[in-house]
This record gives C-alpha cells, structure tokens and sequence, in this order.
C-alpha cells in the first residue's frame, strides 16, 4: 500500500491466546460470508470518519489463509481500497479526521508515521480489538492526484465445523 521499500503491513496486532498465528487475535467462528460482511462493516465506519466529499473504489473484501494455520479451516478477510476525494485539498483534511476518529471508541491507534518514500506519505495504523480488525492507512497527498489508501484486515476466524472456505 506505501511506496516505500515494504509492501507487507505492519504487524500490529498481538495475541492473546494460542488459538491463532503469532500476531494475528483469534476473530472467532464464522462462515466466510459473515466474516466478508464484518469487514465491509468497518470498512463502512472507516469511510464515515473520513469525513470529506470523495468516491471510494469498487473492488470488495478478498479471503486468505491465516499464517501458520491450518488452511482448511482458518482465514483473514482483508479489503483493500482506496479514497479519492473531490478537492485534492480535503486529503490532508481526511487524513486529520481519521486520525482523530480512530483514537475514539475501540479504536486504538498503533502508530503514526511518514514513510520512507520521496513524498514521506503519512501512514496511521489502528486496531479494533473487540471487532478484531486493524486498519492501515496512507495519505498520497502529493500525487498529482491526491487519494487515500486503505487496507482493513481481520483477526484469524475459524470455520464452523463442516463447512469449507470460500476464498475469493
């Protein structure tokens, strides 16, 4: 998401048991689409707290295997998306909201930094623990177009027992 020298999130969250991969909350049992609808959900509030006129991209949450567990029956959904507001001005204005927003309520902010590329983009990465999401955000308010790109990640869920992953 950041064009600096990694592409891999950072790693913020810890567990709290042995139930998922080193780093990644336990997010619970739950069907693929009900877990796909929880994220869309925080992806949702996310939207809300940016608080500035703009169009959101299209392309939905996606599933994948949870590090260090058992693929058949373990999955992170994540949801990559971006922000593209309607004045290149309110990116930075965006960027204020949602830092502020996301050290309110369950959201707690992990860390905020400019990284290490040319523009030296702000990045704000925050952690719900009683939804077990995390979000990582960067601010691009130095392209030619401004936007905002965001990357809302959940907790390992495991599936019910008899039913399979649906990975999309």
């Amino acid at each position: 998401m950041t064009n600096d020298d990694t592409s891999e999130s950072p790693a913020t969250n810890t567990s709290e048991s042995g139930d998922s991969a080193p780093g990644i909350p336990h997010a619970g049992t739950a069907g693929t689409d009900e877990a796909v609808a929880a994220v869309k959900a925080v992806s949702s509030q996310i939207y809300d707290f940016i608080g500035v006129p703009g169009t959101a991209s299209q392309p939905g949450p996606g599933v994948k295997a949870c590090s260090g567990k058992d693929p058949d029956k373990y999955f992170q959904v994540y949801h990559p998306w971006n922000f593209k507001p309607k004045s290149g001005a309110d990116n930075d204005v965006a960027m204020k909201n949602l830092e502020e927003k996301l050290g309110t309520g369950d959201w707690v902010i992990k860390s905020s930094y400019r990284d290490n590329s040319a523009n030296k983009n702000l990045n704000i990465v925050a952690d719900n623990d009683s939804e077990k999401m995390s979000v990582w955000i960067v601010g691009y308010s130095k392209r030619d177009t401004p936007s905002i790109g965001i990357e809302v990640t959940s907790g390992c869920y495991q599936v019910p027992e008899g039913k399979t992953i649906e990975h999309s």
